[in-house]
């Protein structure tokens, strides 16, 4: 549904991604993985079609919800939720009805996004990349600053749309999240993918690339500090 191949991203005159070889399929459901500055955010912006190396392939629709999206407007959720029909030039109520009711806003239709809970906000962030009735989803950090109920409830709603046939590349620092709701993890490192596999298998890697000492505890599906 979504790839990049032989991709290499240079910005400021650094190589930021090297070769990079990517693809995923409908109903596929990736966590993007690695400490800071690995090229998390630039992969994913590049499968955007963001940058010059990046490509989406027509007629897919990609929507792309950068970190730390947020409106500093007094709108309602359901004017934020609306701004995603803006791509389509009409006013379309039936996709954005259909957002609001995916991220379970509809009681908060009339809300001001400033004056609602982070987790809240984050969710009409999200019913506003939705209602572009996207076949890909990519997201960086969509989980971030949000408390742990908040952070399931976003990857439920992430897995959910994967489950529908959509594709879910999302950037994660959460790997306990990785393992509960991806099928697959990509690490990168140095900005080189360094493992891409089902993610019960590739989570030491990703723990590995953070330096950390983790080994994974596959019965509540939770990482716990290894010996």
């Amino acid at each position: 549904m979504i790839a990049l191949r032989a991709a290499r991203v240079r910005l400021g005159g650094h190589d930021v991604l090297h070769d990079i070889a990517f693809a995923a399929a409908a109903g596929e459901m990736v966590a993007l993985c690695g400490p800071n500055g690995s090229g998390k955010s630039t992969l994913l912006r590049a499968l955007a079609g963001l940058l010059p190396e990046g490509s989406t392939p027509d007629p897919r629709r990609v929507a792309y919800l950068p970190q730390g999206a947020r409106c500093a407007w007094g709108m309602t959720v359901a004017e934020v939720a609306a701004l995603g029909r803006i791509p389509h030039g009409d006013n379309d109520p039936a996709p954005v009805e259909r957002a609001l009711l995916a991220c379970g806003l509809d009681g908060l239709r009339a809300e001001r996004v400033d004056r609602i809970s982070g987790g809240q906000a984050r969710r009409a962030m999200l019913a506003r990349v939705l209602a572009t009735e996207p076949n890909v989803l990519l997201l960086d950090e969509p989980t971030a600053d949000l408390d742990p109920a908040a952070a399931h409830e976003m990857m439920a709603l992430l897995r959910r749309f994967a489950g529908q046939g959509g594709c879910v590349l999302v950037v994660l620092h959460a790997l306990d999240l990785a393992l509960r709701y991806a099928d697959r993890v990509v690490v990168l490192l140095g900005g080189r993918i360094v493992a891409d596999a089902p993610a019960h298998s590739v989570l030491p890697a990703a723990a590995s690339a953070f330096g950390l000492p983790w080994g994974v505890d596959p019965s509540p599906r939770l990482l716990s500090p290894g010996p």
